[in-house]
């Protein structure tokens, strides 16, 4: 790119490049602004900015028009006396009779019921002045573009996985070696995610596209799977069913760091029919776990507390306590959810041939369970333990636009988000994420903390007595449901703690 400056001389008037960031779409790339006596002359992309690296659309330039178009509002107008509305007819006013008019309504509307008023804005508002403007008025009733767009798909993660994603946090797609987009809009991430597309491409990934229509990212797809419009749930729940079907879900991921081996309540005639069991301590006896959750061991074919070292749970089938409480693996009523949803029934739906479906699952899970990959990263996992390294899973996913336009979306993300615990591959819809140690609440955790106070969810060996920090100072030195015990199997009520004064 040349100089504008280096074309300028005095007869053309007082020539300036200013940088900053471009407002016509979401993706805010870096952009160089030519001024020439004030007045915007030229823009393009800016090479030194970390994000689109000189890139630039077409929308960039054209945000010259946002300045200078002939049809850009410059006063405020009212509808003619007596014209209908839609016919178009304005006049112009001032600015103290809009103010005036404005005025008057509200204060109707505030004098007879403030939650009548409902405030919405646009993208780019600034939504703390305009939810403040609404808090000050007495109005609950106010929102902003987020919440018909992205905000569902936030709202669905942090529902189903306790975490939420950064809509351009962008795939990493320098270690994906299969990228699934799904309905993606050309307005998020744009050319950061072309640039990073082209060099996947070259690298020998492979780039499958989910969508309506086949422009923009998805012309360059490996493969494009077209959609009918508001489908993409019923897609993801058939390639859910297909992956546990085929059993290429990551079962190790499941285990440590996600609740699908803990057992549910399975009898609708309890009031805690559909929660999580959780076993009785007594007090007397020493110590307390906040969690104490359980398992079913494989070995045992018993109950025992969720993380017991070296125990092997079951993620499927149905079973009854020693109390006689009938339970379930949360897994196994993933599995009986999903039944229903077949690659036959999404055909039906989505307008996706069902063998399509079942390659794309299988695709999928493949590739996650046979392509892994290792990164020199140390990290210690919730329960204490150090890694020198991490595992993850080359899957990688990108949805906004058509999960979040979608008349499904809050649903179709809980599903995704389901569909990518299953792979093993990450927490958030922006990309590949290392096996471990997500999934992960978003903002990070606290660092477990340490000494005899700390109570650890679901950490059998790290439990704290009730009278800790009394005079005695006694602390648990053992605790934990034995895996084999030498006199009868361990149950809920047969827990002992060892403690020391």
């Amino acid at each position: 790119m040349q100089d504008p400056t280096s074309r300028s001389d005095s007869d053309q008037g007082r020539v300036e490049v200013k940088e900053t960031t471009c407002y016509m779409c979401a993706c805010r790339c870096g952009i160089r602004v030519t001024l020439r006596d004030g007045e915007i002359r030229h823009i393009e992309g800016n090479p030194d900015h970390p994000l689109n690296k000189g890139a630039i659309c077409a929308k960039g330039p054209s945000g010259i028009m946002k300045q200078y178009s002939p049809a850009r509002l410059t006063k405020p107008l009212l509808r003619k006396q007596g014209a209908e509305r839609g016919s178009s007819e304005f006049e112009e006013i001032s600015w103290e009779h809009a103010f005036e008019l404005i005025e008057g309504r509200l204060s109707k509307i505030r004098a007879e019921d403030p939650k009548k008023f409902a405030l919405f804005t646009g993208r780019d508002q600034m939504q703390a002045l305009t939810g403040m403007f609404a808090k000050q008025f007495g109005t609950p009733n106010y929102s902003a573009h987020g919440g018909f767009c992205s905000v569902n798909m936030a709202a669905g993660m942090i529902y189903t996985i306790g975490g939420s994603f950064w809509e351009f946090g962008g795939p990493d797609l320098d270690r994906a070696k299969l990228f699934i987009m799904i309905g993606t809009a050309e307005d998020h991430h744009s050319n950061p995610l072309k640039i990073a597309l082209a060099d996947f491409k070259r690298r020998g990934g492979r780039f499958i596209s989910i969508n309506p229509i086949r422009t923009g990212y998805s012309a360059i797809a490996d493969e494009w799977v077209p959609i009918k419009p508001g489908t993409d749930g019923a897609l993801i729940m058939a390639i859910t069913h297909e992956l546990i079907k085929q059993g290429l879900y990551d079962r190790d991921f499941l285990i440590k760091y996600t609740n699908s081996a803990e057992l549910v309540v399975d009898d609708p005639s309890r009031d805690d029919h559909g929660l999580f069991r959780r076993f009785e301590m007594h007090v007397e006896e020493g110590c307390f776990d906040p969690e104490n959750k359980l398992w079913w061991d494989i070995d045992l074919d018993h109950e025992i507390s969720t993380h017991t070292p070296g125990v092997d749970p079951r993620l499927m089938g149905e079973f009854k306590l020693e109390d006689g409480t009938p339970v379930k693996p949360a897994f196994q009523l993933l599995k009986d959810r999903v039944e229903e949803y077949t690659p036959e029934w999404a055909a039906h739906i989505t307008g996706i041939p069902a063998d399509t479906i079942r390659r794309l699952a299988h695709e999928m899970g493949v590739v996650a369970r046979d392509q892994k990959i290792e990164l020199p990263i140390q990290w210690t996992d919730t329960w204490g333990n150090d890694h020198d390294s991490v595992i993850g899973n080359p899957v990688a996913f990108h949805a906004m636009r058509g999960l979040a336009a979608h008349s499904n979306g809050f649903q179709s993300i809980r599903a995704l988000s389901i569909l990518m615990t299953l792979l093993g591959t990450i927490d958030r819809p922006g990309g590949f994420r290392h096996k471990a140690p997500f999934p992960r609440p978003i903002p990070p955790c606290p660092k477990p903390p340490k000494g005899p106070e700390a109570v650890q969810p679901n950490t059998p060996l790290r439990m704290v007595c009730p009278w800790a920090g009394r005079r005695n100072r006694m602390t648990c030195s053992s605790m934990r449901m034995e895996r084999r015990c030498v006199s009868t199997r361990p149950s809920p009520g047969s827990i002992r703690c060892r403690y020391t004064v």
